[in-house]
């Protein structure tokens, strides 16, 4: 699984003109979930995601992590975050995996790291064309991969 990491001040996500998630201070989490991936990666990625402590503390250093801060999270799908690019120009999404596996692993993160926060993770739509709408917030983005 890779996932892409943005502190933000604000996020949210738009369907055919419909907002399927919004929220405040947290995390916009774009994940991609690869063909091996299963849920161990799942769960790993998970603890990662409510534990980073990127979250400034009282002397401004990055301390505290969502948990901490009883911050958001808004958590869209995004196949291309497993593109390959090493040959040619276009980019190759074999390893990517195909959504009757990923869509239930997209779902079950949702609600694990509704768990994990004790608190309802927004999400957008799996396979919509979504229009994300954000703040960066540092600006701080994150990029992690369970396979490294």
């Amino acid at each position: 699984m890779r996932a892409v990491i943005q502190r933000v001040t604000h996020a949210s996500c738009t369907v055919d003109s419909v907002c399927t998630g919004a929220i405040k201070e947290g995390l916009l989490v774009l994940l991609g979930v690869e063909e091996d991936d299963t849920e161990k990666e799942l769960e790993w990625l998970a603890q990662k995601l409510a534990s980073l402590r990127i979250f400034s503390d009282d002397a401004g250093l990055m301390n505290k992590s969502v948990r901490d801060i009883g911050g958001n999270i808004l958590l869209i799908s995004q196949f291309t975050l497993i593109a390959q690019t090493k040959k040619g120009n276009r980019p190759s999404f074999i390893r990517a995996a195909k959504p009757n596996k990923a869509k239930p692993l997209y779902l079950h993160m949702g609600k694990r790291l509704s768990a994990l926060l004790d608190k309802q993770v927004q999400m957008g739509v799996f396979g919509a064309d979504m229009k994300i709408d954000l703040c960066n917030d540092g600006p701080v983005t994150i990029v992690m991969d369970s396979n490294e």
